[in-house]
C-alpha cells in the first residue's frame, strides 16, 4: 500500500482497505468515509482536519454550498493531497540526514 493510503488509513482509524486497490477506488472509499463523518461526525472530521493539518479555509471552501464538488470528495481531495505532502516531506529529512549529522553532533 502506498504510505499516503497507510497514513489515511491510520489516521481515519478505518479497516484496511484492499490492498491492491485503484487509485480512484481507494478515493472512493475514503470520500464514502468522510460522508459519513460528514453527516454524523462533523465535530470530529473538523479536528481531525486539524490534526492533520489541512488548510482550515480550503476545508471551509469544501464545506461551503458553493463549492464546485461535493463536501465529501472536495475534503477527499485535500486529505490525500496533504498526506502526500507529508509523505514527501518525510522522505526528504530521510535523505537529508546522512552520517554527516553524527559528526555535526560530536562537535
Amino acid at each position: 500500500m502506498d504510505p499516503e493510503k497507510e497514513l489515511i488509513v491510520k489516521d481515519f482509524e478505518l479497516i484496511a482497505p484492499n490492498e491492491e486497490w485503484t487509485e480512484e477506488e481507494f478515493f472512493i472509499f475514503l470520500s464514502d468515509h468522510i460522508a459519513y463523518l460528514i453527516e454524523h461526525k462533523l465535530e470530529y472530521l473538523l479536528s481531525l482536519m486539524y490534526r492533520l493539518d489541512v488548510n482550515e479555509a480550503k476545508v471551509h471552501d469544501a464545506l461551503s454550498p458553493f463549492a464546485p464538488e461535493a463536501a465529501n470528495i472536495g475534503i477527499a481531495r485535500l486529505v490525500i493531497e496533504r498526506q502526500r505532502q507529508r509523505v514527501a516531506t518525510k522522505q526528504f529529512y530521510k535523505q537529508a540526514q546522512p552520517e554527516d549529522m553524527d559528526e555535526d553532533l560530536a562537535l
